[in-house]
């Protein structure tokens, strides 16, 4: 079984200050649905039989309510997030937080960027990673290693500008993607089995994950993907937490024995994060 056991935070501070993905040019943020929506999710999560480690979200992070973003932890070692500038803050409360539940944190080295859990998708032996946006593949690697994975590096389709030039985000400088987590085009339903989006991987990592013939794998709509946040689910093997607007992978998933809540998220979207994003898988 995964996700037997999540670190979440809250939306009381979310807001729309800095637009560090593409997703926060949508309409304004409503906040007290946005603390409804992550209530809900929760409950879902408790209703899957799910272990809750509720903390207080940082002080003024807008983005501290993505719990995912935090660090990548496995067998109780943390590699903590390098993430960017306008979330720097949130790393020592990430820190201290992991090491109040007696986690071993462990720092990337360099000062390489990494995304955590948002861009390193544990599956069985594998560390699924992406790179180019939010995670140097350095950082990949250094992960891996340390929990000892065998990493699986993919990249996903960067956001273009109307010449065809990557679009930069001024925010953090980087070069921007619809799916700048790994999380928004990949996902993990058990320990043999990954759900992803074509579309948003290059051709190179898709060639990546069709070799990989000891998992089994479930392709994903593009409108699902990019409209409905499909691949942005928790999945314990046995229940998965996940979009209202994928019936597809809905579908394709309660045929494999699956139970599906999805509970109706729109505030949490708007900062570019669904209901993967707001929790770090501890155990």
């Amino acid at each position: 079984m995964i996700n037997q056991k999540l670190m979440v935070s809250g939306a009381d501070y979310f807001a729309d200050t800095y637009e560090i993905n593409p997703y926060y040019t949508q309409s304004a943020i409503d906040i007290e649905k946005a603390k409804a929506e992550h209530a809900l999710i929760l409950d879902c999560f408790r209703e899957a039989g799910i272990e809750l480690v509720k903390v207080d979200p940082p002080k003024d992070c807008q983005d501290g309510v993505y719990t995912a973003n935090w660090a990548l932890v496995k067998d109780g070692v943390a590699v903590l997030a390098r993430l960017p500038e306008a979330r720097r803050a949130e790393e020592a409360v990430a820190c201290k937080y992991l090491q109040e539940q007696d986690i071993k944190v462990v720092q990337v080295p360099d000062n390489y960027l990494y995304s955590g859990q948002g861009d390193s998708l544990r599956c069985g032996k594998y560390l699924i990673g992406g790179r180019g946006y939010r995670s140097d593949p350095e950082a990949q690697q250094f992960a891996a290693e340390t929990l000892g994975l065998e990493l699986v590096q993919v990249h996903a389709k960067p956001q273009l500008n109307s010449d065809g030039s990557p679009h930069i985000n001024p925010y953090t400088n980087h070069a921007d993607s619809f799916w700048y987590d790994l999380d928004l085009a990949v996902s993990v339903i058990d320990e043999q089995t990954i759900a992803y989006c074509p579309g948003a991987l290059d051709e190179e990592s898709n060639r990546k994950l069709e070799d990989l013939h000891d998992l089994d794998k479930i392709i994903v709509d593009y409108d699902e993907c990019t409209k409905g946040f499909a691949n942005n689910l928790v999945s314990t093997g046995k229940h998965v937490i996940m979009s209202n607007k994928a019936p597809k992978l809905q579908a394709e998933l309660e045929k494999r024995g699956l139970i599906c809540l999805t509970p109706d998220v729109t505030e949490l979207k708007k900062g570019g994060g669904y209901i993967r994003c707001v929790s770090l898988w501890l155990s």
